[in-house]
């Protein structure tokens, strides 16, 4: 490969996942919006959400714990940058350590537009300390949208 078209390895930093869900988009935002209905989704499946806080508002925080099939507990935790209803969400995303202050944090940017009386998705998330740490991120958030979808088809 030459220089110019070698992958950039910035990129296997980055995730990407495009969905579309059957339900208008008003609604897929509120789901991802309101903490009450965050708390049915949001996760790996087997993981169960705690508590889940939103300050939904540019500045405001998040914070969300769960408890794992192994009984351990997580948090994380983010500031919202930019809330656009009902197109666009942007916020930081960190797992908390153990005194609870933020670890590395990344940037989420989700968008939702009206496709066909569907809601496409695009959820972006970079950058990552590690391609290892990313394909985590890859399975945690599919099975999540995958409940989102779930819930959705159930509202």
């Amino acid at each position: 490969m030459t220089p110019a078209t070698e992958p950039k390895k910035e990129l296997d930093r980055e995730l990407a996942i495009d969905r579309v869900f059957d339900a208008p988009r008003a609604l897929v935002f509120k789901i991802w919006t309101q903490p009450q209905i965050v708390r049915l989704w949001w996760g790996p499946r087997g993981y169960t959400t705690l508590s889940c806080v939103m300050d939904l508002r540019p500045g405001g925080i998040w914070r969300v714990s769960s408890r794992g099939k192994d009984g351990s507990e997580t948090a994380e935790q983010g500031i919202f940058r930019e809330v656009t209803e009902p197109e666009r969400l942007v916020f930081t995303h960190a797992w908390e350590t153990e005194d609870g202050t933020p670890g590395h944090e990344t940037l989420v940017t989700v968008t939702f537009a009206e496709h066909e009386g569907k809601t496409r998705m695009t959820f972006h998330q970079a950058p990552f300390t590690s391609v290892e740490i990313r394909d985590g991120h890859i399975q945690g958030w599919s099975e999540s949208f995958d409940m989102l979808a779930e819930h959705l088809a159930n509202v």
